[in-house]
């Protein structure tokens, strides 16, 4: 069953990272977009993607 905090997945098919423009993968426990490309997580808040560079946070692939 899909909570408010579920993003929807039409829009997950047309999301890209904003910096590569690459594929993101959800991440549903932590609530994250992830840019393996980028090494960047973008935060997922009340189901609304935050896709701003400067609120991602870096991972190591």
């Amino acid at each position: 069953m899909a909570s408010a905090s579920d993003i929807d997945p039409k829009l997950l098919e047309i999301l890209v990272c904003p910096l590569t423009k690459g594929p993101l993968d959800y991440d549903r426990a932590k609530q994250e977009l992830i840019s393996k490309q980028a090494g960047l997580a973008y935060p997922v808040r009340d189901g609304i993607p935050i896709m701003l560079v400067d609120e991602a946070r870096k991972f190591d692939a």
